[in-house]
């Protein structure tokens, strides 16, 4: 039986929880309180700069595909990839290193830093090949509901080779020795959300996403993917409303009759909550319709915020690819600052992302487009002094390192922070990329897909399963659903 669904955010999770449900014959409207959809993943523009807000790496291009192929369609109906090599550069205290495309060169730059270690790469990534494919093929999809939803045999026994109970680094150690191969693997880990001591070895899957299957860019900026994305919902019947920030969801006993939208209640049979899980818990709802309380939320490890500068450049930067990562200071130590410390990093390790090197439309001619990312503790707050100190500190290393000059080229200077997080996305503490992914907070043990309150209330998105990132909240979308399917067929009329 179709429902009338409304969806709260019009995300990754939002978009894709969306066309699935108006493929199967739902009537769909999301409400979005922003003015753009996309949710983390929006842009601006300025003088002819097109900035990237949220994400800027595009990996597991294949989860891309099949959400696409399930509605008789190719990315390339919405948008043009391009694969990018060398997939990004890393700076190490003495030297840079680009990582090439090709993984036979790859493992010849690595056996350069470590003689074996191309071999050992080998090895490393037959091993992670096992945990994308069990992991991403089966585990990701199941709404972890319950315990007993992995209590099948062949699940039991897979997940002792997917390795839930050793950590990253552990792992990698078993395979390699040089610190800088080490921390180069260990990078992915960084957002999320959690040391590699406590991050479970299974997202060494994300390496064998990272080499194997590339990174990718699709022209024009990775909104692009949003507004895809939004045209294919368009396309099967969805309405999006912007600037409609939902005031707060209206009960009859345990279920849920409709939201309240700038004063008017819209009403619905199933809503599914694809913002801010804690804001839609905890200012949509009443206390006793909460699924968790206070504490709860408060005893969640987060994932990392993080300090984001937009610069506009008015010249070329050699020094400089589309991708780049600063690890020219210690991985450790930064990591001890986000998640043992809670504190503004002393020597902050940092990201770079310049897509006018790639995307000659991202900045004027001549002119480089620039993004900084420093991974910082959530909860914070930060003064422009605050910000200003940082952005500082990262453009003597970028000087340092690339030997270009950049502080006399900024012609366009913008930061973004915890306190954006909060006011544009509702993000509890500020945090960037979700829970954290600390085997106490995978599958069942995360904040449920489906309210253990109101029966026709359903979340997605990245402080539920399958967790942080743009290819996890796609399936978290379609994940919800799949529940929502299920929930309209059982309370469906039953025919005369």
């Amino acid at each position: 039986m179709s429902s009338h669904v409304v969806i709260i955010g019009s995300g990754f999770s939002g978009l894709a929880a969306a066309c699935a449900l108006a493929l199967e014959g739902h009537k769909v409207e999301i409400f979005e309180k922003n003015a753009d959809i996309g949710g983390r993943c929006r842009a601006f523009r300025h003088n002819g700069f097109v900035f990237d807000m949220g994400p800027s790496w595009y990996w597991m291009p294949d989860v891309f595909e099949q959400f696409f192929e399930r509605f008789g369609k190719k990315v390339s109906d919405y948008y043009d990839l391009m694969r990018l090599d060398p997939s990004y550069r890393v700076f190490f205290e003495k030297k840079k290193v680009d990582i090439p495309a090709n993984k036979i060169a790859l493992k010849a730059v690595l056996d350069e830093i470590e003689p074996g270690a191309g071999a050992q790469l080998e090895r490393f990534l037959s091993e992670a090949k096992v945990k994308y494919d069990t992991g991403m093929g089966q585990f990701v999809w199941k709404p972890s509901l319950s315990v007993m939803e992995f209590a099948d045999w062949k699940l039991l026994k897979e997940s002792f080779r997917l390795q839930l109970f050793s950590n990253m680094s552990d792992h990698l150690k078993k395979y390699f020795k040089h610190p800088e191969i080490i921390q180069l693997l260990e990078f992915p880990v960084l957002f999320l959300g959690a040391k590699p001591q406590k991050t479970p070895a299974l997202y060494s899957l994300m390496n064998y996403a990272d080499i194997e299957l590339g990174t990718w860019y699709p022209r024009g900026g990775m909104y692009k993917i949003a507004e895809g994305m939004a045209r294919l919902a368009t396309e099967l019947g969805v309405t999006i409303h912007t600037n409609s920030p939902v005031e707060r969801i209206e009960l009859s006993n345990d279920k849920a009759t409709g939201i309240v939208v700038n004063g008017q209640l819209i009403e619905a049979e199933v809503i599914v909550g694809a913002a801010d899980y804690h804001h839609i818990e905890s200012k949509l709802l009443p206390q006793e319709a909460r699924s968790y309380s206070a504490d709860y939320w408060e005893s969640r490890v987060m994932s990392p915020s993080s300090l984001l500068f937009y610069l506009g450049v008015d010249k070329k930067l050699d020094g400089l690819l589309h991708h780049n990562l600063f690890f020219d200071e210690s991985f450790s130590q930064h990591a001890s600052d986000i998640y043992d410390r809670a504190k503004w990093p002393d020597k902050p390790l940092f990201y770079v992302c310049c897509n006018s090197k790639s995307d000659k439309d991202a900045a004027p001619a001549g002119q480089e487009n620039v993004f900084i990312l420093i991974p910082v503790a959530p909860g914070m707050t930060s003064s422009e002094e605050d910000r200003q100190k940082y952005l500082e500190m990262v453009l003597d290393r970028i000087e340092k390192h690339t030997g270009e000059n950049l502080r006399g080229h900024i012609v366009y200077q913008r930061s973004f922070a915890h306190e954006q997080f909060e006011s544009e996305y509702n993000s509890f503490k500020g945090n960037a990329y979700g829970l954290a992914n600390t085997l106490l907070q995978t599958a069942f043990l995360k904040p449920r897909m489906r309210s253990k309150k109101i029966r026709n209330l359903f979340f997605a998105g990245q402080l539920t399963v399958p967790g942080p990132g743009v290819p996890p909240s796609l399936i978290s979308g379609q994940i919800a659903a799949a529940e929502v399917n299920k929930y309209s067929l059982a309370h469906s009329p039953i025919p005369a």
